[in-house]
């Protein structure tokens, strides 16, 4: 039995500044996307990322069944990307061209790694996506950030949600 509560493991957890990603996929109803921070390299070779999504998000069973996915890497100046997918299942006239599997791919990102779905595991309250990349893009553009309950640019300065 933990002596914390879920707040205090939040909290907690928040002071690991992290970058911001939006992950995207095609779903039966079109087009679909969720804001993560769960994403993470895991190997080089071969070439895997993974991600988490919350299984209570309405999303999660189209991310769940998806066969591929795009995980998008925001720059510091697509905070209104990160917070429109935070909320809805597609950021209302975002532009994007379909990429492997059809998974949509959004432009302007600092890097974005298209993907198989090469392994799901039971990670408790989430589900651990592991995917093979495909193919990549990368810019030189600064990333958005994620710090105690705020978006940050590069330099630190905050914008709480």
């Amino acid at each position: 039995m933990a002596d914390f509560s879920e707040r205090e493991l939040r909290d907690a957890l928040g002071r690991f500044a992290t970058g911001v990603t939006v992950v995207t996929t095609m779903a039966a109803s079109g087009p679909l996307g969720i804001t993560a921070n769960s994403f993470a390299s895991l190997s080089l070779d071969p070439p895997l990322v993974l991600w988490s999504p919350a299984r209570r998000s309405s999303r999660f069973r189209a991310f769940e069944a998806a066969t591929h996915f795009a995980v998008h890497v925001l720059a510091e100046d697509q905070r209104d990307l990160a917070v429109a997918f935070a909320s809805r299942p597609w950021a209302e006239g975002a532009p994007w061209t379909p990429g492997l599997g059809d998974a949509p791919l959004l432009d302007g990102c600092a890097a974005r790694f298209e993907c198989f779905h090469a392994a799901r595991f039971d990670g408790g309250d989430h589900l651990i996506c592991v995917g093979e990349v495909r193919r990549l893009a990368a810019a030189d553009r600064p990333p958005l950030l994620f710090h105690r309950g705020q978006y940050r640019g590069f330099a630190g300065q905050g914008a709480k949600l």
